[in-house]
């Protein structure tokens, strides 16, 4: 009998674990655990290799992914508030209006921040060490050398202000505008290459995500339309009204290609499927009752809730407003997702088959 090689059945494993991701998700049922994150405001979340990020406010926190437990804090030195962020196992990278800050988050603490007047009022960002690319009033993405401290090149991407970019592996960026477009830039050599746009009415780009598995760059914008794109054609592959408000935030595992997690302004965390746009799920927190456990670390208060799907018939407006505040944003694990919410509080959707 063959005995299969450890890379085929490394391979095996993964294919599987991401196999039973996407069934909890789109057919399982989740347990939430919601606690307060920032004093001020909480409007953003990332995560990676089993921590969250959240912030939004002059301070980033870290916590725990499977348990939510406070781990560590980030401030800004300038006191400004932090418009966008991501990060790693070794640093931080945030965006404030005028500067890029890098914080350590091992070792001696030390944090690294950009000259003042490298680009003026930054609005989004996104990072690929060793480059972080920012987003512009102007219309032009700023790409900011994280060891050099400088900008390397500045790329003239839309007409308006840039609301969302994400970096490709290819060295492509994507930046979206408030005017419904989405042009798509060579990061070498600073060429325009294609300018996609929706063929529904006019509407305006607030986030955007790339599966680099796939190829398939998604959007979420301000009519309540969810976008794909196929970068190989440069052509639009679906476009579904999936939500009647704005769209926040969309989000998927590095390596998924079946699941795109999408919230925004009407509070409902739905599961798409990539391939079609085909809504296969629909969460909100079920507003009856939740078990309360408290951590001696920061008085933290953490409550269990659980999630309930929603008919696919059910109209959004009979479900009562405070049982499904608005999701500013979102961020998607394995077998679970995280969520910002107007009210300043997070949730960790934690899914089983």
């Amino acid at each position: 009998m063959a005995v299969p090689s450890q890379s085929s059945m490394k391979r095996y494993l993964e294919e599987l674990a991401m196999e039973q991701h996407e069934l909890a998700l789109s057919t399982g049922s989740a347990q939430v655990f919601q606690w307060k994150a920032h004093p001020i405001r909480t409007t953003l979340c990332r995560m990676n290799r089993g921590f969250i990020l959240t912030g939004g406010d002059k301070v980033l926190r870290l916590w725990s992914a499977q348990t939510g437990k406070y781990m560590d804090e980030f401030h800004v030195p300038t006191g400004s508030s932090v418009i966008d962020y991501d990060f790693d196992e070794n640093k931080i990278v945030g965006l404030t209006a005028s500067q890029v800050c890098i914080w350590r988050r091992h070792g001696q603490r030390g944090i690294v921040q950009s000259q003042k007047g490298l680009f003026a009022h930054g609005l989004c960002m996104s990072y690929a060490d060793p480059e972080a690319v920012i987003g512009c009033e102007d219309g032009r993405a700023r790409v900011f050398d994280m060891y050099s401290r400088s900008c390397s090149r500045i790329i003239r991407l839309q007409s308006g202000p840039l609301s969302c970019l994400t970096i490709t592996q290819d060295q492509l960026i994507a930046g979206g505008s408030t005017f419904g477009s989405v042009a798509i830039a060579d990061i070498t050599s600073g060429e325009r290459l294609a300018l996609l746009k929706s063929s529904f009415s006019p509407t305006g780009m607030k986030c955007l995500s790339f599966n680099a598995q796939s190829y398939l760059l998604f959007a979420g914008s301000t009519s309540g339309y969810a976008h794909c794109w196929d970068l190989r054609t440069l052509k639009p592959l679906w476009e579904k009204r999936v939500s009647p408000n704005v769209i926040y935030s969309t989000h998927h595992m590095f390596k998924e290609t079946s699941i795109l997690a999408v919230g925004g302004l009407d509070g409902i965390l739905r599961i798409l499927d990539q391939s079609t746009g085909e809504i296969l799920k629909s969460y909100i927190v079920d507003p009856r009752g939740s078990q309360s456990n408290s951590s001696k670390l920061q008085n933290q208060n953490i409550e269990k809730k659980q999630a309930v799907s929603l008919d696919e018939d059910l109209r959004v407006d009979v479900i009562p407003r405070n049982s499904r505040p608005s999701i500013t944003c979102l961020a998607v694990g394995m077998k679970k997702v995280v969520t910002t919410h107007v009210g300043n509080f997070v949730r960790l959707w934690k899914f089983n088959q």
